[in-house]
């Protein structure tokens, strides 16, 4: 019998987050790119026995990356904007495009698909020259897997995910999809010369969105071509069903088919074709996106149900996408309670459970499964919900009544200035809060401790004249974490990091029982703040539909459900921070676009829910507290009205990597609240000059007009050093005066 088991990536960050300390080293030319290659290495050895020893047959390579899968395939196709191509070395050339230095901009990132991590957005254009190939990280990853005994499938985008992918339009698209070809072409002629029957997966997940006619036609195209050059050529999907394209591809020469049976529950509908052809099917059965233990029995009913229609010889058990989005290991997880550990599987155990199921499904034997344990229930938060109204979903005043009171309130001038939030999280800052919560530093020293570095964040926004102060977040160790501690039903773990971009970690919450509110989260600190000053301070929350999109769900409920018990905790902080005196608040969503469901004919209910929870958690505001959100990173072409009907005050986007292609939808489509486009890119090092933010701030004038504008970073600034920030936003506040004096 065949008992293969396959994942389609694992953790590269490795389990005590090695390789975001060596790439900051790096940065920081503290050790060299041989020591860093060197670090990677021991990672991947590291991974790959991890999955040996756990039983994987074929484990994943080339899933590693120094920062991102896309950026590496950009290398390995010669796909590197034009721009970046006067960078002579490789490595520094690399880095430039991720992260930008003195002379380059970085490349756009958005979030890959509806998940949290950030991809590099390839940048085609229809004059697009591709470069010579370069399969160096592909043939030496490989060869140091064969050289140490790995059998593994080399994991690689596909072409069609790569073009839907990139900042391009349909022309584009269809010009320079026969180049690209070539271009994969070239690329498994090399990688097959090693070994003709090395197993290759093609990641094919744009197709889930839903594949019209003509992505169905180049579908075609492309596997027949790309297939016939590896006999052992395989294409994943995942996040979604793909039947669409599986329809297509059982009729090309590609090896098999690998499918999401956890999100893509409705890739049933695909086996009967599936059993009439030869292919072979890897089942995605071990949820890659979510921590919770698999229900072992479940899931061995819907294998066995498979194999009625594709016999057990052509199918193999796997994890539903790359474990790269759940953490390493519970094996650190020695401050979890009992009741929630044992709901718990990271990626190191769902190996575990993906061998334990494959060999109950191949072998027939009788195995007893773990019972699976079910999450707690609270009979109050139950009872609240039961008593909203649909007064408790909006505003009790429309938004022109609201913004005469708020410039009654502020009496702020054109163009006012602001940050999103969060300033920079030193190693000081950092290590008192790890003190405090290791109980070497007294309540009374910490809360001196953290005011003193409020009040220095308030006194530096003054120096430089920002319009409307935040009070710094050195509080709170992430966005959503920190809300996460102190609400009931979530629990937090001490290791569970997972990567967003680059070297950048986060450790969501779990989100394991009914949630409430017991105390106030943020109210000390903001009061404390708006103490300092006279100038408006603004309240920090986090929305409910980010705290829920960027956690990890509890999945015996439907999510919104979950998210209104969550917006009813924001809804009583939102109360309370207004009762004392704090009349502007951000109710941040950063992530409220990554929760849409991939497939269009699903996000209208996601949209209600969504925007309900929103709604909730804001509309207690008073006619004079003005509302702030913030979005960033995401493509709102198809969701403008859904922000508008959030009706807040002021939104805040990002466009300093993307131009002000964002900004013109909300021209176009007549949105009338105001809008703080992101002016300079944070996530980069670098410092725009006085004249650069001026001439941006003058094309967002060309826009949408100056009482409608606010002036601010594209996002928080906790990731950034101090002396990059206060440079930049001296510069900001220099460039808003010039350009509010021409008005």
């Amino acid at each position: 019998m065949n008992n293969k088991t396959a994942v389609l990536g694992f953790p590269r960050i490795g389990e005590k987050r090695e390789l975001k300390i060596a790439l900051e080293s790096y940065w920081k030319r503290e050790i060299s790119i041989n020591k860093l290659e060197s670090v990677a290495s021991e990672l991947r050895l590291k991974h790959w026995e991890l999955q040996r020893n756990a039983g994987v047959s074929l484990v994943a390579i080339n899933d590693f990356s120094f920062y991102d899968n896309t950026l590496d395939l950009m290398i390995a196709l010669g796909a590197q904007p034009q721009r970046f191509r006067d960078i002579s070395d490789v490595n520094q050339r690399y880095f430039a495009m991720a992260r930008g230095d003195t002379t380059h901009t970085a490349m756009e990132m958005t979030k890959w698909f509806n998940t949290n991590y950030h991809y590099i957005v390839p940048e085609l254009t229809t004059d697009f020259e591709f470069g010579a190939i370069c399969t160096d990280k592909i043939v030496t990853e490989y060869r140091e897997a064969q050289e140490n005994g790995f059998d593994g499938a080399i994991q690689l985008i596909g072409p069609i995910t790569f073009l839907g992918l990139s900042r391009c339009d349909t022309v584009i698209t269809r010009t320079l999809f026969d180049p690209l070809l070539e271009q994969y072409a070239k690329l498994l002629r090399e990688i097959v010369a090693l070994d003709t029957n090395i197993e290759i997966v093609m990641h094919e997940p744009f197709l889930t969105i839903g594949a019209d006619a003509g992505e169905l036609s180049l579908l075609k195209i492309a596997y027949e071509r790309l297939a016939s050059l590896s006999p052992s050529l395989s294409v994943a999907t995942y996040f979604e069903h793909s039947n669409e394209a599986t329809a297509v591809l059982v009729h090309t020469p590609i090896k098999g088919l690998v499918l999401d049976f956890v999100y893509g529950t409705k890739n049933s509908e695909s086996l009967e074709i599936l059993g009439k052809s030869t292919k072979h099917v890897t089942i995605g059965i071990i949820d890659g996106r979510n921590v919770w233990k698999n229900n072992l029995q479940q899931s061995l009913q819907t294998l066995e149900y498979i194999a009625t229609y594709v016999p057990k010889e052509r199918l193999t058990i796997g994890t539903s996408c790359s474990l790269l989005h759940v953490p390493y290991t519970l094996k650190h997880e020695e401050k979890l309670e009992t009741n929630v550990k044992e709901l718990l599987a990271f990626a190191e155990e769902k190996l575990g459970e993906l061998v334990l199921l494959s060999k109950a499904f191949f072998s027939g034997e009788a195995i007893t499964f773990p019972v699976h344990p079910k999450a707690s229930v609270d009979e109050a938060v139950k009872k609240r919900l039961s008593a909203l109204t649909s007064n408790d979903f909006k505003r009790s005043h429309p938004f022109s009544v609201r913004q005469m009171s708020a410039h009654d309130h502020f009496d702020l001038p054109l163009l006012p200035t602001t940050t999103i939030g969060s300033f920079p999280q030193t190693a000081e800052v950092r290590k008192v809060r790890q003190e405090f919560k290791k109980g070497l530093l007294s309540k009374k020293a910490y809360d001196k401790s953290m005011k003193d570095m409020i009040a220095t964040c308030v006194a530096f926004q003054e120096s430089i004249d920002l319009d409307v102060l935040v009070h710094g977040e050195f509080e709170r160790n992430d966005m959503v974490e920190y809300f996460g501690e102190q609400l009931n039903g979530f629990a937090i773990s001490s290791n569970g990091w997972v990567q967003s971009y680059g070297s950048r970690c986060v450790k969501p919450p779990l989100l394991y029982g009914d949630v409430s509110r017991p105390k106030a989260m943020t109210l000390e600190w903001s009061v404390y703040a708006q103490s300092l000053t006279s100038r408006p301070m603004k309240g920090m929350l986090t929305g409910p539909v980010t705290i829920l999109n960027w956690s990890f769900v509890r999945d015996d409920q439907p999510r919104a459900l979950s998210a209104t018990q969550i917006a009813l905790a924001i809804r009583d902080e939102v109360d309370d921070l207004q009762n004392s005196g704090i009349k502007m608040i951000q109710v941040d969503e950063a992530a409220f676009k990554e929760g849409y469901p991939l497939r269009y004919e699903n996000r209208t209910d996601y949209e209600r829910w969504a925007l309900d929870s929103f709604l909730l958690s804001t509309a207690i505001a008073h006619k004079d507290t003005q509302i702030h959100t913030h979005m960033c990173y995401s493509e709102f072409t198809d969701i403008i009205k859904t922000i508008e009907a959030m009706d807040a005050d002021v939104i805040s986007i990002e466009t300093s990597r993307s131009g002000n292609r964002l900004l013109r939808i909300f021209k176009e489509t007549g949105y009338s609240q105001e809008v703080g486009p992101g002016i300079y890119d944070i996530h980069s090092p670098r410092v725009p000059s006085v004249e650069e933010m001026e001439a941006q701030i003058y094309a967002l004038l060309e826009v949408l007009p100056a009482n409608q504008l606010w002036i601010n970073p594209d996002c928080g600034l906790k990731t950034r050093g101090w002396p990059e920030t206060q440079a930049a936003l001296i510069n900001m506040v220099e460039a808003t005066k010039k350009a509010r004096a021409t008005l």
